[in-house]
């Protein structure tokens, strides 16, 4: 009988002599960490409590260096084992009694098995064709050699640590395998998180770590069939036996899936349907009981099944996504846990045992780093990336202490060297990230080999003409980020404002998969079309799926629901568009945001800010309900959305600090779908205050009058109180430090931008080129314009007005264009175009705006003025209905 249908036996034997519980419980006295056989839930629940949090905390604090988290599972047991907690008198017998392992060890072991079939489920066959040459090199070098030293280790540590009864040879195999092996799911993470996935040392290190793991998983087969042998003829039969059942699993099981899946419509619709997903289970712990009855470990049996599973159209993904988080942070965890436990660092009490720990962390490191390194360095990679290759390559991770359990269940290992084989795995798991980014810097990586993570350069010759800005101000290249699917009808909108009337007519004439990116090309190409980069990100998780998804980034760019519909808008209307998709962390979303915008050239990012969810509300009298449109800054509504969060404001922010282009935030405050109007045209509404982002504001609002359904109302807003205008800037109650040099720094809050006093030289460089830019759209006939441009300003009625309370009066302005705008014949929506003003502001509104809020009775969250500065928080906290276009200039467009 296996080992796993043993550890059924034992636990359904213990519930079958299960008696009643005492009704009364604690209030009767009964304590309930006492062990009882009869009732182990309870234990159970405080075992499983005490270890997610052990290793939540600890993979707190190591994710922060980048550590895999299996290390602080590890750790975690190790803390909780002999070693620390242990020494604690009766804590073992009480939380962690001999007795209750039976149904810890069947709990761990279920999530193994559906763990080791989502490892089996991560690994794309497709990619061994990548590369091939190469990887296969870099696979046989990092198997043979480590074999070859791993089974001449496992000659001195068995003389030295190991009884005469194991059997020689199979100890000789053991350690072979538990030095040649590498982590493949541990590798994926660090891969993806070093941002290493796509490029060519991560292709190389993909491919070529497949390989090593399966045969890998093929070799611990074959060691443990022949451990539970009761003869070489046995060993024979069992070893024909696991490759039949392969065959099988991996053909006409197989096809039989594929067909089922295709027939329910699961592969169609990207998702497994109830019925699959119950399909799929059962073929999981159906091959896990079959490789355990047959001598063989029931994993073996849950990666095999991980291999049929079909990677078509997102499927492998959204199947993972139902069963992750439940074996990722309950059932992993307690195996984990459980190898900790088995650890006693205790017992490595001398210098020979640490002397040959040094060793064995020296063989499997070298072994594996050598080879895999040379034979990168000979089929021509510079001696950074061959660097990077070795040091992944030599990764040991959850896979190692998988192995490592198996030898000491089969009776190979002992505690002692259990122990060190463990610290050999930390410590080679630990270093493997540092090393990579020692060889491998960020600096040093070549972008023009990386495919599939949005950050590659566009095809120069793909890629539209470039417009001169020196005949225009017009700007002719965006990058617009999509996060979200909330964000296509505000990206839609916008998007709409940007296409001119008379832009020529354009046809998609190739779809062409260029280093990551699926690019549109368009022919002809007039001198100012306007081109839309547009940035898909998804944010990377720990979790199984987001890894897969970043594997497969190169696919999804063209199935991606939200860059499909967005790509066929700019069809239909004639926009020419490159569509790119990046899966990284969220804290780096704003970091690959600047990145992509330098790398693409771009003149200007925008972020949409998605509207709120539409609430329906009814009064007491019962009348028809009505619909109230959200304030996305809102945070005290009882339907929250995410982009009204602290969270999404703090990205914004950090967006408007990092990027070296143009920034603007369309904030979606705009009519519901239920009272959306077919043939709305657009007014927009400019508060010209003055300042490098004013200036912005003002040229990009000609530009969208490009659009004969666009009209424009521009007021310059001028303060009649000199007694007021300082130079220091005042946000939020708080004076800005004078002494702070340059321009986007970061608070202790969280990021944001804070900018030095004015001095006489900047002041009257601005107000120069505030004066200049007015003169020049207010009196066109002066100076040499484009027919675009003057055809423009036909559209824009300027003003200028002078004021005490300028703020107040930008909101009354506003205010009165959208009460005319709704009183016109034709429906018109009113958007504002605001500076964010928190570099080089001519006025302080600070204060104004405080006493704004008072006079309203509004309540107003801090991260608002900060977020989309002074004028823009006046408007929100006004409840203005209009959409706001929240401007920032580039640092460099600044005056000197």
């Amino acid at each position: 009988m296996g080992e796993f249908a043993q550890q059924l036996s034992s636990v359904a034997s213990s519930l079958a002599r299960r008696a009643a519980a005492d009704q009364g419980g604690v209030i009767s006295g009964d304590n309930p960490t006492h062990w009882n056989p009869s009732n182990p839930f309870r234990l159970w629940v405080i075992q499983v409590v005490i270890i997610i949090l052990f290793s939540q905390i600890l993979a707190l604090g190591l994710g922060r260096i980048r550590q895999p988290r299996v290390i602080a599972e590890v750790i975690g047991g190790i803390l909780l084992g002999p070693t620390v907690m242990g020494r604690i008198p009766h804590f073992k017998d009480t939380i962690f009694p001999q007795d209750s392992m039976a149904t810890l060890n069947l709990t761990a072991n279920v999530g193994l098995i559906l763990f080791l079939f989502l490892v089996g489920l991560e690994i794309d066959t497709r990619l061994l064709k990548r590369s091939v040459k190469v990887s296969a090199a870099v696979s046989i070098g990092g198997l043979v050699i480590p074999l070859a030293l791993g089974a001449a280790l496992g000659v001195g540590v068995y003389r030295q640590f190991i009884s005469d009864t194991v059997n020689f040879g199979y100890f000789l195999l053991f350690t072979a395998v538990a030095i040649g092996i590498t982590a493949f799911p541990v590798l994926c993470r660090i891969l993806t998180e070093l941002k290493l996935l796509e490029t060519q040392v991560g292709v190389i290190v993909l491919s070529a770590g497949i390989g090593n793991d399966v045969i890998g998983w093929v070799l611990l087969a074959l060691t443990v069939a022949l451990v539970n042998s009761t003869g070489g003829l046995t060993a024979l039969y069992v070893l024909l036996a696991s490759v039949g059942y392969t065959i099988f699993l991996l053909f006409p099981v197989k096809w039989g899936f594929h067909w089922l899946a295709r027939r329910t419509g699961s592969l169609e619709q990207g998702s497994p349907t109830p019925f699959m997903m119950t399909v799929t289970l059962l073929v999981v712990f159906a091959s896990a009981f079959f490789t355990d009855i047959i001598g063989v470990h029931s994993i073996f049996g849950g990666f095999l099944a991980g291999l049929i599973i079909p990677h078509d159209n997102g499927f492998a993904i959204s199947l993972t996504e139902k069963i992750e988080d439940l074996v990722t942070i309950l059932f992993i965890p307690i195996y984990f846990t459980l190898s900790g436990l088995r650890t006693n660092l205790g017992l490595l009490n001398d210098g020979i045992t640490w002397g040959y720990i040094i060793i064995i962390c020296l063989v499997a490191f070298f072994s594996k780093f050598i080879p895999c390194a040379g034979a990168a360095y000979a089929f021509g990679f510079p001696w950074r990336e061959a660097g990077a290759i070795g040091s992944l390559m030599s990764c040991k991770g959850l896979v190692e202490l998988i192995v490592l359990n198996i030898g000491l269940q089969a009776g190979i290992l002992d505690d002692r060297t259990f122990s060190m084989f463990v610290v050999h795995a930390i410590v080679l798991t630990f270093i493997t990230t540092p090393l990579t980014l020692l060889f491998y810097p960020p600096k040093h990586r070549n972008l023009n080999v990386i495919y599939g993570s949005g950050k590659a350069r566009e095809d120069p010759e793909a890629s539209p003409e470039k417009s001169s800005p020196v005949e225009t101000d017009f700007k002719t290249k965006f990058s617009l980020v999509l996060d979200k699917v909330d964000q296509l009808p505000p990206a839609l909108a916008l998007s709409q404002l940007l296409i001119s009337d008379d832009a020529s007519t354009t046809t998609v004439s190739s779809v062409d998969l260029y280093k990551g990116k699926e690019m549109l090309d368009v022919s002809p190409s007039p001198p100012h079309t306007v081109t839309v980069d547009a940035l898909r990100l998804i944010e990377l998780t720990n979790r199984t799926s987001a890894v897969i998804r970043s594997q497969e980034a190169d696919a999804l760019v063209y199935n991606d629901p939200i860059l499909s519909t967005y790509s066929t808008f700019a069809s239909l209307n004639n926009l020419s568009v490159s569509a790119s998709l990046s899966v990284v962390n969220y804290d780096e979303f704003p970091a690959s945001i600047a990145e992509h915008a330098t790398n693409s050239e771009s003149q200007m990012v925008i972020l949409p800010w998605a509207r709120g969810t539409t609430s329906i509300l009814g009064n007491e009298a019962g009348d028809a309900p009505l619909r109230q449109n959200r304030n996305p800054f809102d945070r005290k509504t009882a339907t929250q959305d995410q982009t009204g969060s602290a969270v999404y404001s703090e990205f914004v922010r950090s967006v408007f600090l990092r990027s070296p282009k143009d920034v603007a935030v369309f904030v979606d405050r705009g009519a519901s779908i239920g009272s959306a109007v077919a043939g709305a045209r657009q007014h927009l509404v400019l508060p010209f205050f003055g300042g490098p982002d004013d200036r912005l504001a003002l040229t990009f609002l000609v530009q969208l009058c490009a659009r004969a359904s666009v009209k424009a109302t521009v007021v310059r807003i001028e303060k009649n109180d000199a007694g007021d205008d300082k130079a220091s800037l005042v946000h939020d109650g708080k004076v800005e430090p004078e002494h702070l040099p340059g321009i986007n720094a970061l608070t202790v809050a969280a990021a944001d931008t804070v900018y030095g006093a004015f001095n006489t030289q900047t002041r009257l460089a601005s107000e120069t080129a505030d004066n200049l830019i007015w003169e020049k759209y207010t009196n066109p006939d002066s100076h040499s314009l484009p027919d675009s441009v003057r055809s423009a300003l036909k559209r824009i009625t300027f003003s200028t007005k002078s004021s005490a309370k300028p703020l107040h009066t930008a909101v009354e302005l506003v205010k009165a264009e959208i009460t005319a705008a709704s009183g016109t014949s034709n429906p018109t929506k009113v958007v504002v175009l605001v500076g964010r003003s928190r570099r080089m502001a001519p006025e302080a509104l600070g204060a104004e705006l405080r006493t704004l809020l008072t006079t309203i009775g509004a309540q107003l969250a801090g991260s608002v003025p900060r977020t989309i500065g002074d004028v823009g928080a006046a408007f929100v906290a006004s409840n203005v209905d209009a959409s706001l276009f929240v401007l920032q200039a580039a640092a460099a467009v600044a005056p000197a």
